[in-house]
């Protein structure tokens, strides 16, 4: 028996293929080229690629507009991820409020839309079993999402995942800033509270009682040598 391979689209010439990428990069955010998987070819993959991938290579990956976008994570980005986890993770040995999942997690978000949030926190109140479901993408909206910066993220990516997250059902999203040493904490997709190095992320309705100064956060992380804040706009 053969399998039918899914047809890649054509086109006719150069300058078709660099304007159907260019409008794609545009939708995802004005993201580097070379964080686009080509094979599956943008624009065919489907959610079993994600997680074949994702058993087999040493990259993450997200599915976006039927497309592998390359989730970027270094070491001051999973160092911080850790931390975060290991905050929530002590809060939650006296709250048994839910469970966390780590930035290598696959949670549908949106249909056919796959996001990795760095951390994130799903209560037991999505889950009355209080058990962890073991399908290889999670369908279970988390209440809270947190992101880590890294330098080929983009602010037009950001913004559009801050959208999704609102849409789908997200109450609060964290997006730490490893190189200002900042944080913005958001309640919806444009309402944000800027936290500098001395303030202090807190759980809100979502985690009461939870609390993680800055400061805390980064005292370990070595400032970075010779690179130039990140510009936003």
């Amino acid at each position: 028996m053969t399998h039918a391979t899914k047809p890649e689209p054509r086109f006719d010439n150069l300058g078709e293929l660099l304007e159907n990428m260019t409008g794609l990069l545009n939708k995802l955010g004005g993201i580097p080229a070379g964080r686009v998987r080509l094979n599956p070819f943008p624009g065919t993959a489907t959610k079993r690629d994600l997680v074949r991938l994702h058993s087999r290579e040493d990259k993450l990956y997200e599915l976006v507009d039927r497309t592998l976008v390359e989730k970027p994570m270094g070491s001051p980005e999973s160092y911080l991820a850790t931390e975060v986890i290991w905050q929530f993770r002590k809060f939650l040995d006296d709250h048994d409020l839910g469970f966390l999942y780590a930035p290598d997690a696959l949670i549908e978000i949106l249909p056919d839309l796959v996001r990795g949030p760095d951390v994130c926190f799903v209560p037991w109140t999505k889950r009355p079993e209080r058990t962890v479901p073991t399908e290889p993408i999670s369908d279970l909206i988390p209440d809270l999402a947190v992101e880590v910066l890294s330098p080929s993220n983009t602010r037009g990516e950001i913004l559009r995942k801050l959208k999704e997250y609102f849409l789908a059902g997200v109450e609060l999203v964290w997006v730490i800033d490893p190189i200002k040493r900042t944080a913005d904490v958001h309640t919806a997709p444009d309402v944000k509270k800027s936290l500098d190095n001395t303030g202090t992320l807190d759980g809100g309705d979502v985690l009461p009682g939870f609390r993680l100064p800055l400061a805390k956060l980064f005292e370990r992380l070595e400032k970075p040598k010779g690179k130039k804040p990140r510009k936003t706009k």
